[in-house]
């Protein structure tokens, strides 16, 4: 396997969080390829990792003072063996084309994991919403659209929202693709309710990591009411994280944003996890207002240069990354061992590094890795674009029981694929093969393309 790393290590040798995210599944795949020669002989791994287009262009567009303002736009398209390319759209400052990538990546296996029928992809810009008017956004998303629309389609790409891009800015984006094309169309995803969004898809990131690890827990004979839980970030994947442990009884204490943390000794209740939806969602504010708000809350600011997540430090028994890549390393990893937790369950995309994934997995953690466990969303995108294709809504509590039955689909899938090679209990290993056979195994039906 060296000889892939070596690849693309010639080839993008600056991109390092795409190496990052191939070198995962590298690790776990090995013993596929040695039982299966014809994946070597087709150079199945030498196909993935390249893209299948990789799209960037400029975003020329003007600030409420008359300013020109340029930002550079993406689409990776990964993969799309087995369906539309599908995946989010980020608008952050840090948006570059290895992050992308590795994204796209992670997506082809997620999407995967499924069962649906859906390719891979990510795009983006570094464009950053903060501290924009709306009438700024809007400007933003149309300019990005118009050079953007020329590459999606219903069937052929489907963009959804990630970080940076809400209800907001995918309402912007659908109205300037719905201009252009002169059609309406299901080609994004995380629309409206009233013009052909779904139930239940702001939930389906964090309800689906919450499935995740309640179907982890069952293994050991455990279940979440009453266990105390770490939940990292604010946005939409953290709030409903919360929202869904609080449901099924345990215990929420903190919130975090790229400023510092708040951790709530007496725990997170309904009430609060309103608060921050407004905090982030509407007012757009900082999570230091929550302790501002609420007496038994303490804020802590974050120093930028440590080497530690102070947001990982306090006893408990899950953790649920949900706020960006790499944000337990392994110091951050230890700590949280040492403080009692047995169960991580990843809501962000490749939170945990390379050194924290093996202590978790040295230690007897019970890790749900990003790409099972923070399916949902995509699994509920999914589950939109069938609607969209039927013409007709269901209802919350139907699509609700079609998510519990993917995320249990997913983790039955991880754990029988891990046993299968060696390494029962071993979620990393168990998503990595699980998605990579089906998305090979496609690939070779559809010959060499």
């Amino acid at each position: 396997m060296d000889e892939i790393k070596q690849l693309l290590q010639s080839r993008d040798p600056h991109q390092r969080e795409f190496h990052q995210a191939v070198n995962e599944v590298v690790e776990s795949i090995k013993p596929v390829l040695d039982r299966n020669p014809e994946y070597r002989r087709s150079k199945a791994l030498e196909r993935l990792i390249e893209p299948e287009r990789v799209i960037q262009f400029r975003i020329p567009w003007l600030d409420d003072q008359g300013e020109v303002q340029v930002n550079r736009g993406f689409r990776v398209e990964m993969n799309n063996a087995l369906g539309p390319y599908k995946g989010g759209l980020r608008f952050h400052p840090s948006v570059n084309l290895s992050i992308l990538k590795f994204l796209a990546f992670e997506q082809v296996f997620k999407n995967a994991l499924t069962s649906l029928p859906m390719g891979g992809g990510k795009g983006g810009s570094d464009f950053d919403p903060k501290g924009k008017s709306d009438a700024e956004v809007m400007r933003f998303c149309q300019n990005f659209m118009i050079e953007l629309y020329r590459h999606i389609g219903p069937n052929t790409d489907v963009p959804a929202g990630d970080i940076g891009v809400g209800p907001r800015e995918i309402g912007y984006l659908f109205g300037m693709y719905k201009k252009l094309r002169n059609e309406f169309t299901g080609v994004l995803t995380g629309k409206g309710i009233n013009w052909g969004g779904s139930l239940i898809r702001p939930e389906a990131t964090g309800y689906g990591t919450v499935y995740f690890a309640a179907e982890m827990l069952k293994t050991r004979g455990k279940v979440l009411q009453g266990l105390t839980c770490l939940v990292s970030g604010s946005g939409n994947v953290a709030q409903f994280t919360a929202e869904k442990l609080l449901e099924l009884g345990a215990k929420v204490v903190t919130f975090s944003d790229s400023n510092g943390h708040i951790h709530d000794e007496s725990g997170i209740d309904q009430q609060k996890i309103e608060f921050v939806k407004w905090l982030k969602n509407v007012k757009r504010g900082r999570i230091k207002e929550f302790a501002d708000r609420f007496s038994s809350a303490v804020y802590v600011a974050h120093d930028q240069g440590s080497e530690r997540n102070p947001v990982w430090s306090y006893p408990a028994d899950c953790a649920f990354p949900s706020a960006t890549e790499n944000e337990i390393n392994g110091l951050d990893a230890l700590e949280l061992v040492s403080n009692g937790v047995f169960v991580v369950s990843e809501g962000a995309n490749m939170p945990t590094t390379p050194d924290g994934i093996d202590v978790f997995l040295d230690n007897d953690v019970l890790f749900g890795p990003s790409k099972a466990a923070n399916a949902g969303g995509v699994s509920v995108s999914g589950l939109e674009m069938t609607q969209n294709s039927m013409r007709l809504g269901w209802t919350r509590e139907e699509v609700d029981n079609r998510l519990r039955i993917i995320m249990d689909n997913i983790h039955r899938t991880c754990m029988q694929a891990a046993e299968e090679y060696g390494t029962p209990t071993n979620y990393l290993n168990g998503a990595n093969i699980a998605g990579f056979v089906k998305v090979v195994d496609a690939m070779l039906d559809q010959g060499v393309v």
